[in-house]
């Protein structure tokens, strides 16, 4: 059907037709409800009447509106009115890859720049379990601005079994009608694996793209015959000619590059999109110069509640590339060497004493952490054994430190049984419980260790001499070459990794060396013992022990630290961490994610389970975090401005956000209709905040001015704070509508939010991770341990008596090493949880000065 301008489907106006083919009619229109200019797209008859093929559709854009990345088109809705059913998405201005090569050579400088910006895209939505099989210039989009966009990632998907291979299939934007009986595929950018009808993953994704790269660079198609059935025979059996044979000059690695995307056979071609786009990064001039800055110190940074148990993630425009060259520091080009190749997640990495082999704890797939070996001049890992083990030293003598057990408080910190255990093989003997870091002094035989101890976080040395102890938490400690002193990560807020490096004698005298940093990570001392290397974030970062900094490297993609070799080769690793939602809501059947952008951190649902609200607190969503709400329906997720929304309201009307900065601020933010609040009370830090059931008072955790962490209510129109509990407690929960629990042992001692005396009782249930209670007030919801899958029960609060609940985790659980908030409607109908991914590799660098 052809539409006319001012016709409406739902909230959209149409404006004007943007063009037509075999997949339907494009127009421009208006979305009235957020006043943006969109393109909706008008399905064929055929395909709307065909109920499989439809189903398939829409559960393929549902998966694709989720994947919010600057280099995939958006897709904002699908619908129908009557018999039309109709998909939108993000309008764009520009032209086709195809238009763009038609109308004259792409330059070299620009063909890399495309190729890294298709390879991200491709890597987002790989990691989703998404595989575009369509993918020619055809489907790329070059913006006005020169944003590369995938266009129809995944919309035209269908089996090849379906039908012959005849033609090509037609795409969201093909300005030209295709015949019927196409086959998902177009020739001259098929796979292998595609022409013979076999079943396709991601790498056939990685042929196309190889196939597109050649076409930029040598201004012609690498593969076309005279007929259809030509040019799939060359792709079966021809190579086409070598790029260098086109007579322009032609870097070494963009072949090496082209050629690895087109072997003929899919294990020989790269294995993910992560580590093409990491190689196309690579190859990228160095022609950007990165200030050396030192961060202000500031607490604009990723937060990790003790409830909320939060963290950064990375750069999703990165998904997956790493180490462009936006170096200060003049110096040979450093040489990367990878060391582990299996998806997961590297927990840490040391040298052994020869210097050769390799140590480092990882969890591939969805098996759980363990310790394994490698050497330098071999690709081959070999585990130990250790099995729930990860490592955190190697003394001189070869006895390696682990944690056994471990698990995590929060997204990037976690504690274990503390073990030693040689390296040559042998039982471990165990050392001390709630160990978070630990390191060998040079002689091998003493540890400082970082130990959780009554609630308090301490570093030790010798094992259970305290040197210090702090409100927030030590990270890394790790000894001088000569042993005199220990440097560290200080994080002065538990949850958080906002920090900067200090260093202390072994008597305890400690002294800061940087400012602060929003998100520090990895610490080792320079083989001249004269400097401490340090990560944040994307850049690897040296100071002095007089507080001279310099940047050493920067990177596109997260990194960290792991250790320095005596002859000062380096071990990083490359993260690509991201924390997404997942849950079950109400007209599903089955659990949906609703991860926003790259840093997706669940707070609340709904009681109906119709809304979730949750922060973005990456690359995305700004310094001062952004704050949304979002339809459990898939529907776009809404801004409601800055901070993290931990409480709703009664009503539904208002969050409370806490927006970061020093001292951290307290906002209402309206759902609906409505004006920011700001209630913060002066010189006030404000932790967390949740509404009592009244509407007109919040809990509120934070700090007066001097004083320590405390709970208190305050009113929502402001006025003075009224203390709950004594220093020093906080809010586990927000399970009991009465009181706040604090449990020692076997005992639990409620702190009357009416201002009751405390009263005492005999704990009837374990402890708890993050409690739950249910509408009756009787059955409480919540995890032994912190594991994943997070194993959750419904204990009795009368009898004690526990049964299992669920189980959360995502159904693709690589690289997912930990899961937690979680929230629950009061029925326990329906329910939401955050997930951390990570899937990271370990590197070996050399030429790093």
């Amino acid at each position: 059907m052809s539409l006319s301008s001012g016709m409406k489907l739902g909230p959209y106006e149409i404006l004007a037709p943007i063009g037509a083919g075999g997949m339907g009619e494009v127009y421009r229109a208006r979305d009235t409800r957020l006043d943006r200019t969109v393109a909706l797209k008008i399905l064929p008859a055929g395909f709307s009447n065909d109920s499989d093929r439809l189903q398939r559709f829409e559960h393929e854009a549902r998966v694709l509106s989720t994947l919010n990345h600057p280099n995939v088109l958006a897709i904002h809705d699908i619908g129908s009115e009557g018999e039309v059913r109709y998909l939108v998405s993000e309008f764009l201005e520009g032209q086709t890859l195809r238009e763009r090569l038609d109308s004259s050579p792409v330059p070299l400088r620009r063909v890399t720049e495309y190729a890294i910006e298709m390879a991200r895209g491709l890597a987002a939505a790989h990691e989703k379990g998404i595989v575009h099989r369509d993918l020619k210039p055809e489907n790329i989009f070059i913006t006005k601005d020169g944003r590369v966009k995938i266009l129809d990632f995944g919309l035209a998907k269908q089996n090849l079994a379906e039908s012959g291979l005849v033609g090509e299939t037609p795409t969201m934007t093909s300005a030209s009608p295709t015949s019927p009986g196409t086959v998902l595929g177009t020739v001259g950018y098929m796979s292998p694996e595609q022409v013979r009808g076999q079943a396709v993953d991601h790498r056939s994704d990685i042929f196309s793209f190889g196939a597109i790269l050649y076409e930029m660079v040598a201004g012609k198609r690498a593969f076309k015959g005279g007929s259809k059935v030509e040019t799939m025979n060359a792709i079966l059996k021809e190579e086409p000619p070598e790029l260098s044979e086109s007579g322009l000059q032609i870097s070494p690695g963009i072949e090496r590059v082209v050629r690895h995307c087109l072997e003929k056979e899919p294990g020989l071609r790269f294995q993910s999109t992560r580590d093409l786009a990491f190689d196309l990064e690579s190859l990228s001039s160095p022609s950007t110069t990165a200030a050396a800055r030192i961060p202000a110190l500031s607490k604009v940074s990723h937060w990790r509640a003790p409830l909320l148990w939060a963290l950064p993630l990375l750069l999703l425009a990165s998904a997956g590339a790493f180490w462009t060259g936006r170096k200060t520091v003049k110096q040979s080009e450093p040489v990367f060497t990878r060391l582990s190749f299996r998806a997961g997640n590297v927990a840490g990495a040391r040298f052994s004493p020869d210097g050769q082999t390799v140590v480092y704890g990882a969890a591939f797939g969805g098996d759980p952490v363990e310790i394994y070996t490698t050497r330098v001049d071999e690709r081959q890992s070999r585990d130990l054994g250790l099995k729930g083990s990860s490592i955190l030293a190697v003394s001189a003598k070869g006895e390696m430190a682990i944690a056994q057990n471990q698990s995590f408080f929060f997204s990037n910190a976690g504690v274990g049984t503390l073990a030693r255990v040689p390296l040559s093989g042998g039982a471990p003997r165990q050392l001390s419980d709630a160990v978070g870091a630990a390191d060998w002094d040079p002689s091998g035989a003493d540890l400082a260790a970082v130990r959780i101890v009554e609630g308090r976080v301490r570093l030790d040395f010798p094992l259970g001499t305290m040197l210090h102890e702090t409100e927030g938490w030590f990270g890394e400690p790790r000894f001088s070459p000569d042993g005199s002193l220990i440097a560290y990560l200080n994080h002065p807020i538990r949850w958080d990794s906002f920090g900067s490096v200090g260093v202390m004698d072994r008597n305890g005298r400690s002294r800061t060396l940087t400012g602060g940093f929003p998100d520090i990570r990895g610490l080792a001392w320079n083989p001249s013992g004269k400097e401490i290397w340090f990560s944040e974030s994307h850049n690897l970062w040296a100071v002095t022990l007089d507080g001279h900094q310099r940047l050493v490297w920067s990177s596109a993609g997260p990194l960290r630290l792991s250790d320095i070799s005596h002859d000062g080769r380096v071990l990083l690793v490359r993260e690509n961490r991201r924390r997404g939602i997942a849950g079950l809501f109400p007209g599903r059947t089955g659990e949906t994610d609703l991860s926003w952008q790259d840093w997706s951190l669940l707070t609340r649902i709904s009681p109906d389970g119709k809304w979730i609200y949750f922060s973005e607190e990456g690359d995305g969503g700004g310094t001062k975090y952004s704050a949304y709400m979002r339809a459990t329906d898939g529907s776009p997720a809404i801004l409601l401005g800055e901070g993290c929304p931990f409480g709703l309201s009664p009503d539904g009307k208002w969050v409370a956000s806490i927006i970061p900065g020093q001292p951290q601020q307290l906002t209402l933010l309206p759902t609906g209709v409505g004006e920011t609040k700001n209630i913060s009370l002066p010189g006030f830090d404000y932790d967390l905040a949740f509404w009592m059931t009244d509407g007109q008072k919040l809990l509120i955790q934070g700090r007066e001015p001097g004083k320590g962490t405390r709970v208190y209510l305050q009113n929502v129109d402001g006025g003075p704070l009224k203390p709950v509990a004594p220093e020093g407690i906080g809010i586990r929960s927000f399970a009991d509508p009465l009181g706040l629990n604090a449990r020692k042992g076997d005992t639990v001692t409620r702190y009357p939010y009416d201002g009751g005396p405390p009263e005492t009782r005999k704990a009837v249930i374990p402890p708890l991770i993050y409690p739950q209670s249910l509408q009756t007030g009787r059955f409480v919801i919540g995890a032994l341990e912190n594991t994943v899958p997070l194993k959750l029960y419904r204990f009795d609060t009368v009898t004690g008596q526990k049964q299992p609940w669920k189980e959360f985790v995502p159904t693709d659980r690589a690289g997912v090493f930990f899961i937690l908030p979680y929230d629950i409607t009061p029925d326990g109908r329906y329910y939401a949880y955050s997930y951390v991914r990570d899937l990271s590799d370990l590197y070996l660098v050399e030429g790093l000065k």
